[in-house]
C-alpha cells in the first residue's frame, strides 16, 4: 500500500420495513426508506456513485445517479453479508431460540458465523477489493457508496483499525453516512 489516503463516502441503504438479518435478500426500499435517503443526500454532491446490486440500495443509487447525472457503477462485491440460515429470522426469534450463537456473533464474528453463513474472510476480502477500486477513482473525484450495515461496519472496523468484534457495536442507523480514512492501493493492487 502507499502512504496515500482518500476520503470516500458510505451510505447505508434506507428503511425496507423488515426486521432481520436481511443479508442478501433483496427487498425494495419501504416509502420511509426514500425520503430518509433523500434527506441524507439533501446539499451534498457526488462525481461519481458505486453501489451493491440489491434493490434497496440499486434502485435509490440509479435515481439518484440520473438526477445528478453521475456515473453509476454497480459492483456485486458490495452486497450484503450473507446469514446463512439466519437470513429473514426475526431477530427476537433468534434471540430466543439461539441466544447464544447470536451473542457469541456479535462478540467475534470471524470465529463464530452464523449457521451456513459466509466465511467472513471472504466476507472481508470482497469488500475490501471493492474498495480498493473505488479508493483508485476517488483519487480523482469524489465518489458516494450505496451499501448495507453489515457492509459499512466492516468496512469502519477495516479503515480504523478496530477488531471485527466491535461492528456490533458501531451505530450505523438506515441512510446514514459514513465517511472513511482509506489508503489507496498502489498500481496494480487494486482488484479489477
Amino acid at each position: 500500500m502507499s502512504g496515500k489516503h482518500i476520503g470516500i463516502d458510505l451510505l447505508r441503504h434506507g428503511d425496507t420495513g423488515q426486521r432481520s438479518y436481511r443479508g442478501q435478500l433483496d427487498d425494495a426500499l419501504s416509502p420511509l426508506g426514500w425520503t430518509q435517503l433523500r434527506g441524507a443526500i439533501f446539499g451534498r454532491s457526488w462525481d461519481s456513485i458505486v453501489t451493491s446490486p440489491l434493490r434497496r440500495c440499486a434502485e435509490f443509487a440509479g435515481d439518484l445517479a440520473t438526477a445528478r447525472r453521475v456515473p453509476l457503477r454497480v459492483d456485486p462485491r458490495l452486497a450484503e453479508y450473507h446469514f446463512g440460515d439466519w437470513q429473514g429470522v426475526p431477530i427476537e426469534t433468534l434471540a430466543e431460540q439461539q441466544g447464544d450463537a447470536l451473542g457469541r456473533f456479535w462478540a467475534d464474528p470471524v470465529a463464530h458465523p452464523p449457521p451456513g453463513g459466509e466465511p467472513f474472510a471472504a466476507f472481508r476480502e470482497r469488500l475490501c477489493a471493492a474498495i480498493n477500486d473505488v479508493a483508485v477513482a476517488a483519487s480523482t473525484q469524489r465518489v458516494l457508496v450505496v451499501t448495507h450495515g453489515g457492509t459499512i461496519r466492516l468496512l469502519r472496523c477495516e479503515a480504523e483499525g478496530r477488531d471485527f468484534g466491535d461492528m456490533a457495536n458501531l451505530d450505523v442507523p438506515h441512510a446514514s453516512l459514513h465517511a472513511i480514512d482509506w489508503a489507496v492501493p498502489a498500481v496494480g493492487q487494486a482488484a479489477g
